[in-house]
């Protein structure tokens, strides 16, 4: 819960915001994120906590977090990955953008000294911003070497922003999706 107060505290989170990231802290709690995890398990615990969670939508854990209009969404997205990053030690975050307007603004929303940066307030990223792969630039190998070109740091943020409707375009256009790995 300390990283939640320092981060809800640095990014002025709004109280929607500050409450879907304790929601996210408790659940990570419950269910650390690995992946031999016990599906029926992880969910009796998270029933046990959340009474309302019925069940996971694929096979691993995952949550959706339904905030209004305007609340910032985007800006709490970047909180979860500043609190995951710092709390626990992760470094490899996906995001998945539903079509090309949302992408673009992702890609905006996590490029440093851009106007809505997700991660203004975070002291420990500003000297070392998370490295930003898109479906764009991936096949480059950026994720994989850092910008020297040398394998990431052990703590050196990865976020992969990617998009949904170029990959089913990709599909219909009667080709595979590229691979991300």
């Amino acid at each position: 819960m300390n990283h939640v107060n320092a981060v809800a505290g640095r990014m002025s989170l709004r109280a929607p915001q500050r409450r879907a990231l304790e929601i996210l802290e408790k659940l990570v709690e419950l269910v650390p994120p690995n992946k031999e995890t016990d599906l029926p398990a992880a969910l009796a615990e998270v029933r046990a906590a959340f009474p309302d969670v019925t069940g996971f939508e694929r096979e691993f854990p995952s949550v959706c977090f339904a905030l209004a209009t305007g609340v910032g969404k985007t800006r709490l997205m970047g909180a979860f990955v500043a609190d995951l990053h710092l709390a626990r030690g992760l470094n490899n975050f996906f995001v998945l953008a539903p079509n090309l307007t949302v992408y673009q603004k992702l890609i905006l929303d996590f490029t440093p000294n851009t106007p809505k940066y997700v991660f203004k307030g975070i002291a420990e990223l500003p000297t070392h911003p998370p490295i930003l792969v898109t479906a764009d630039d991936y096949e480059t190998g950026r994720g994989v070497r850092d910008r020297h070109g040398w394998l990431p740091g052990v703590n050196e943020i990865v976020v992969n922003v990617f998009n949904v409707g170029k990959l089913n375009a990709e599909v219909r256009g009667g080709r595979a999706p590229r691979s991300l790995c």
